[in-house]
């Protein structure tokens, strides 16, 4: 049974495997906080952002974990919900990489600005709050496919809605809380995920990816925890393999010039516009 379930687990994408990640969280933090009969708050405390620089010294981790934790059923199932249909529509463009990238830079940036309100706007110094949940890296993903498809289409209950519409009136939620008072550092969180995967990805299309140190970055925390293997010495004699080489490069090249082609046409009409083919061949080039 384990074995099984580990086997589903690999097989999913990056996406939901996040999101089977965050529900476990939440399952887990309530039944200990049943069982040792606690308030599901005192587990949360060691791991959701505080707001003030000093308590978040202690606890560095926070910048990161808080985005694994959530409040309520209602927190999380929200949160999960736009993280598997944007990564649906994220997977279709990009690998597994990049998605990584602009979701913790999302929780990363939206977490920082959070920090920095408290305690420069007058209006939340004094105030005893503290960040817990996905929400700014889901929004980061949200802003990123919102901005690098503007117009493919998405159906909403009974419309079709281009993706840019769909950013905008995500924002303008936020922003409209703000104005009213209502879980202001959350909306704030939010809107640095939104600012960053708009950057990301105007930034991307004009061919820099800001998310290559990141992703450097996790190589190197990945390869520390990689044990070395030595394996035996022995003499090998090959002989030249220079066309196979030359063969596989081209191969590569000619693969990246047909990504190229087709993500072109979907910034330009949409992902709708691509044919049955087309979809397929994107969708097999990021499970790659």
């Amino acid at each position: 049974m384990a074995v099984d379930l580990k086997y589903q687990f690999a097989r999913l994408n990056i996406a939901e495997k996040l999101i089977v990640v965050n529900v476990v969280i939440f399952i887990i933090t309530r039944l200990v906080a049943v069982l040792f009969s606690i308030e599901p708050g005192v587990i949360v405390h060691w791991f959701e952002l505080p707001k003030d620089f000093g308590t978040f010294i202690l606890q560095p981790w926070s910048i990161v974990t808080y985005a694994f934790f959530h409040g309520d059923f209602g927190h999380i199932f929200w949160n999960m919900v736009m993280l598997y249909f944007t990564g649906r529509i994220f997977m279709n463009l990009f690998g597994e990489r990049k998605f990584v990238n602009v979701y913790f830079l999302g929780a990363i940036f939206g977490g920082l600005l959070f920090i920095l309100s408290y305690n420069i706007f007058p209006a939340l110094i004094g105030l005893n709050n503290s960040l817990i949940g996905a929400s700014a890296a889901v929004m980061a993903v949200l802003i990123f496919v919102c901005t690098y498809t503007p117009n493919q289409e998405v159906r909403v209950i009974l419309f079709n809605v281009k993706l840019w519409h769909v950013g905008v009136v995500f924002v303008l939620i936020d922003l409209f809380f703000i104005g009213g008072g209502v879980n202001i550092g959350g909306r704030l969180s939010h809107l640095g995920g939104a600012f960053i995967g708009y950057f990301y990805a105007s930034q991307l299309t004009q061919g820099r990816d800001i998310g290559s140190g990141f992703s450097k970055m996790l190589d190197s925390i990945q390869n520390l925890f990689k044990k070395e293997k030595k394996a035996p010495l022995k003499t090998v004699y090959r002989k030249p393999t220079s066309n196979v080489k030359n063969t596989v490069v081209s191969d590569q090249v000619k693969h990246q010039r047909q990504i190229d082609i087709i993500l072109d046409k979907i910034s330009k009409s949409g992902y709708e516009s691509l044919s049955k083919a087309e979809k397929d061949f994107l969708f097999k080039a990021g499970k790659e």
